[in-house]
Formats: C-alpha cells, structure tokens, sequence
C-alpha cells in the first residue's frame, strides 16, 4: 500500500465530531465570564451513544491541485467508556475497501489506543500506531492533534472579547497549551451562545505556530441529529502553506443501532 493511501485513512475517531465524535454536555450553567467554564461547555456536546454518517474529504494545494476522497464512518460508544470506529474507504476507486478501526478507552482504564488497518491489495490486516500527533489527518490541514478531544484544564484559558448581537452572544477565547512539545504556542476560537435556548457552539479556530505567527484558520458548520451535534462542513485554510481543506458530514444516523459485528477485524476484511 502506497503512502499516500495510508494519508486518507483517519487515525482519531472523528468528526464526529472531534473526537468527531464529541463528548457529553458540562454540567450546570455555563458562567459567561469565566473562560474554563465557555471552553468546557462549548467543546463537549453530546454526540449520541451510537453514529453511522458519510465523510467526504477535499484537499487542495497551493497551486489549485485537488484530491477528493469519501468514507463510510460507524462509532458507537460502550458503558464502560470505550469507543469503537471503523471507517471503510469508498472513493477513490484505487483504495476502495481500505478500511481501519480504532478502539480508544477512558482514561480511567489505562489502556492506549489500538489501531488495524486492512490493505484489500496485499488481503491483509495490520495493527498500526500512531508516531507523531501533528503529523497529518487524512492528508489535511488539520492533524491528528487537531482533532482529538482536548479537556479542559489541558490549556490556560483567557477571555479577550465578549460581544452581544441580538439573540447571540460571542466569546473570543484564547487557549494556551500546557504541554511544552505542543505545535501550537497558542490557539484562539470563537464561540457564540444563544441567550434563549443556552445552546453555545464553537465556530472558529486560528492556531499560532510555535514562534506566534498564525499559521491556519478553521470554520465549523454543525448539525444537529435529534439530540447530538455532530460536524456539517469545516473549512481549514492554512495560511503559511496556502493550501485548503473542506470535511462534509453527510447521511448522519444516531441512536439507530451500530451494531458490534462492525467492529471486528473480520468486518475490516469483509468490506461494506
């Protein structure tokens, strides 16, 4: 399998929101001047127990170069904290029915991730790991970093700006990691609430290279599944390299039942 093959395969479970898949709701009321509160609030939506949705990939360089890729995405989440996904390559037709699968455990567990990826060419099942969070996602602007659920207290957070605009109002929220080998030196997002309903949402993200210079912008379009939020489009325009990415989340199914067979070497091999 060529390596650009393995560069269209997810090593995170997304979109799915973020984890693509986003965590539970905080609890009580979100404090609308306290950073750490905004953050834990809006970052962590309910996904749903279980997700069956289509992830469309578009990836463009600087120099107008395109290349476009579609999954097959199904995750369910198990009362003990551990969350299944497997994604089955649909498009383009020379990696159709590569597939991978990824098992990931609560913290509490004390257990690292595992990861199988099936080759169709080679009729073979590998366990993979991943070397280097900021190494890319599905060969996109975002990396693997990027997209994992980040908790709260993992950042220094700092209100800069709130802002009222008839029924919404906007947070601009600076977060600083606490790891010293982080890739960024800083990132900064841009929530709104809804002063009716309490519903607040991330829109924008810009993240800062390590010496402080902006180096991309991400814009997050949700949907909202019978009581789970899920991604609907996001946008990442990388403003040191030029290139662009766009993530579609298409046909979303929650709760309807994913059932346990999707999660086995057995259906990697088996396909769609």
């Amino acid at each position: 399998m060529h390596s650009s093959t393995l560069k269209k395969l997810p090593f995170v479970a997304l979109l799915f929101p973020l984890s693509f898949a986003a965590h539970a709701d905080a609890d009580g009321p979100i404090i609308e001047d306290n950073a750490e509160s905004i953050v834990a609030h809006c970052d962590n939506k309910y996904p749903g127990e279980n997700q069956t949705t289509q992830l469309s990939v578009s990836v463009k360089n600087r120099l107008g170069g395109e290349q476009k890729a579609v999954y097959k995405r199904f995750w369910r989440k198990n009362e003990d904290g551990q969350e299944q996904l497997t994604l089955f390559t649909v498009t383009p037709l020379d990696a159709k029915n590569t597939a991978f699968m990824q098992y990931t455990y609560a913290a509490s567990m004390n257990r690292d991730t595992e990861q199988w990826i099936y080759l169709p060419n080679l009729r073979k099942t590998k366990r993979i790991t991943i070397r280097d969070l900021s190494d890319s996602f599905l060969g996109s602007d975002l990396t693997h970093d990027d997209i994992r659920l980040r908790l709260p207290e993992d950042d220094t957070h700092k209100l800069i700006r709130t802002k009222n605009g008839g029924k919404l109002k906007h947070f601009l929220i600076e977060s600083i990691p606490k790891e010293k080998e982080s890739q960024y030196s800083k990132k900064t997002a841009h929530y709104i609430l809804e002063k009716d309903s309490g519903q607040c949402l991330k829109l924008a993200i810009t993240y800062y290279d390590r010496k402080g210079v902006k180096l991309k912008k991400q814009k997050i379009t949700w949907q909202k599944v019978k009581k789970a939020w899920i991604w609907k489009k996001v946008e990442v325009n990388n403003l040191q390299t030029l290139g662009s990415s766009i993530f579609e989340v298409t046909k979303p199914e929650v709760n309807e039942g994913v059932s346990g067979r999707w999660f086995t070497v057995r259906a990697l091999e088996k396909g769609l």
